[in-house]
């Protein structure tokens, strides 16, 4: 018996490509932040162009719009950034949901919005966050999954300047873009509420990067906290996020898109960064130690549970704790994997978990991506995660009844109500739920809501985040809950077709120009795989750090997802440098297949670059 483990099939050898003419950018949506013009191709000739397909749910898009910020402002006269809206929920191609979502990230580039994933189907585009550019004379020259590759673009982006300068084929100028008129209100998409010992109330005035104190009647504008001007020093916020008392009366902020945890001091109005160090988490940094030297990913919400501020990670879909005695912070749940899996802490999958509320012992925890309410509780050997509403990435809508069928819609927000049920902000439902545990059953409390992301208890009534109508909702909790039809949906992405038996996948990454992989201290790529089910595949799941991989499908299951994450780390390539810049490019894939007969026999995910055998 030889139990040494086969050689590797070897990756392909790239051949020439053909140059692709990029094709015609559509939507039925229609564009904005174009003054009403519609855009095509030609209109863009002698511009570099990146189109950004995103959706708004996904906070991988959120962190690449950011990363974009700074190649948008220094190449004004060159580059125009194209967002495509390509959905995933059922509110998401609501065109009113992606003109809020626009100014709610404060998207400054023309947006295209694509409900029927029109122009995401004529790329062949299979996640989000997809980034293709495309040169001045229209073809396309990169593609890019995932994030963290600003850096390569901004890199290619100079190559195509001088090349297209040269030959006259470049155009400089303003781009397209048309800024909307500004809004006046007191509260422009408030993200979370949090009632003081006062009785007036605290929000996160996330699109206005500020935190804004209500009086007790939830609208009268007492003090405003924060410059309003996106930013990490002195008392600027970037979008902050959840808010959460603690036992001394400060109160903690998920500064979310400063990746980091700021103290308010209610007396003072003074602002302290007591976690993160404003740089976002990659795989390979640190999971644990002083606070202020390890770096966080998107914390979207706080809750003060069991002597500690736990942290909903969701730019990383895990749970981390913040002790304020100790001054550290670690990881408490979760792997970094996307998706739905209960069980152990250390073992548990999120995904992009959005809201907290503590209630006795158990932390209870909105998961947005999968629609599910799932709470940790303590153990014999630490704490554990349980699911009681959803099943996946791929499963929501809007069904009362038994939590084990019930469904929900990027839920943001969870609030413990004294009966001990929970009340659960459905935030793309537009609806407020219940979930009693005694009774396993879910329920709709209120409806015509919109956008729900957070609620908070005032004596017998409820006050609900509405943020896409920028104010806070008082109701009085109902006796009864309002009937609604039942609906179910899927996320509407064709399967893609593979052959049963072995297939090959490749993961395509081409390190940018004047790059190579960073070897230094080991392999620099990283892969793993995984199925839903996990029938689905007989052989080739786990990690591995090839980019390529043989996997054997059960020939008795005909569908489902495959679960990919990849992840490669390239530096600069100038041997005269003795510490060359590194880039980390990551991305993680959920591809629904089919296996059919004349199904494909290899499957190829671009992490960077171009296909050579598409």
């Amino acid at each position: 018996m030889n139990d040494a483990a086969p050689a590797p099939t070897p990756a392909p050898a790239p051949r020439k490509r053909a140059r692709v003419r990029a094709p015609e950018l559509i939507g039925k949506g229609g564009w904005l932040n174009t003054g009403g013009k519609e855009l095509t191709l030609a209109d863009l000739r002698g511009k570099c162009v990146v189109v950004d397909f995103w959706t708004f749910c996904c906070i991988n898009c959120l962190h690449v719009l950011d990363e974009l910020r700074e190649l948008e402002e220094k190449h004004r006269d060159t580059v125009v950034i194209i967002g495509v809206h390509s959905p995933k929920f059922v509110h998401e191609a609501d065109h009113a949901a992606v003109v809020d979502a626009v100014e709610r990230y404060e998207v400054h580039h023309p947006v295209l919005d694509d409900p029927e994933l029109a122009t995401w189907k004529q790329y062949a585009v299979r996640a989000w966050p997809t980034l293709v550019v495309i040169d001045p004379e229209g073809y396309v020259v990169a593609q890019h999954a995932g994030e963290g590759h600003a850096h390569a673009i901004a890199k290619l982006v100079e190559e195509l300047e001088a090349e297209h300068e040269a030959k006259g084929t470049l155009r400089r100028g303003d781009g397209p873009y048309v800024a909307p008129e500004p809004v006046a209100s007191d509260l422009r998409f408030p993200g979370k509420a949090l009632l003081l010992p006062s009785g007036n109330f605290l929000v996160s005035d996330s699109t206005r990067h500020q935190l804004v104190e209500l009086a007790a009647d939830g609208e009268s504008v007492v003090r405003r906290i924060g410059s309003g001007v996106r930013g990490f020093a002195g008392d600027s916020f970037s979008e902050p996020q959840g808010l959460a008392l603690l036992p001394d009366h400060r109160v903690v902020v998920a500064d979310t898109v400063n990746h980091a945890l700021r103290v308010l001091d209610l007396e003072t109005g003074a602002v302290e960064t007591v976690a993160g160090t404003g740089r976002q988490w990659w795989q390979g940094s640190p999971t644990s130690g002083p606070a202020l030297e390890v770096d966080l990913s998107s914390p979207w919400d706080v809750a003060w549970w069991q002597g500690k501020v736990w942290i909903a990670m969701a730019g990383v879909h895990q749970l981390w704790t913040w002790d304020p005695a100790e001054g550290t912070v670690e990881v408490a749940a979760g792997t970094t994997n996307e998706g739905l899996h209960d069980g152990p802490a250390a073992e548990a999958w999120f995904a992009q978990p959005s809201g907290l509320a503590a209630a006795g012992d158990r932390l209870w925890i909105a998961d947005s991506e999968t629609s599910a309410l799932r709470y940790v509780h303590a153990t014999d050997d630490g704490y554990a995660i349980t699911s009681v509403v959803g099943t996946g990435l791929f499963d929501f809508g809007h069904r009362d009844g038994d939590a084990a069928e019930a469904l929900l819609q990027h839920p943001l927000g969870v609030t413990a109500l004294p009966d001990g049920s929970v009340a659960v902000c459905d935030t793309y439902n537009h609806a407020l739920r219940r979930y009693d545990p005694a009774t396993g059953q879910v329920s709709t409390l209120a409806t015509d809501l919109r956008e729900p992301s957070d609620a908070v208890l005032v004596g017998e009534d409820i006050v609900v985040v509405e943020s896409a109508r920028h104010r806070l909702t008082r109701l009085r909790l109902p006796e009864e809950a309002v009937r609604v039809d039942a609906v179910a949906h899927r996320t509407q992405r064709a399967a893609t077709e593979v052959a049963p038996g072995t297939l090959r996948l490749d993961v395509v990454f081409r390190a940018p120009s004047g790059q190579k992989l960073d070897t230094r201290y080991g392999p620099s790529t990283r892969l793993l795989v995984s199925s839903t089910p996990p029938e689905l595949l007989a052989a080739g799941e786990g990690a591995g750090t090839d980019l390529f991989r043989e996997l054997e499908l059960n020939p008795d299951v005909t569908e489902g997802v495959l679960h990919v994450s990849a992840m490669a780390a390239s530096c600069d390539d100038d041997p005269a440098n003795e510490y060359p810049a590194c880039h980390v490019h990551q991305q993680d894939w959920g591809v629904p297949v089919k296996v059919t007969a004349d199904g494909a026999a290899r499957l190829p995910l671009v992490l960077a670059g171009m296909d050579d055998e598409g």
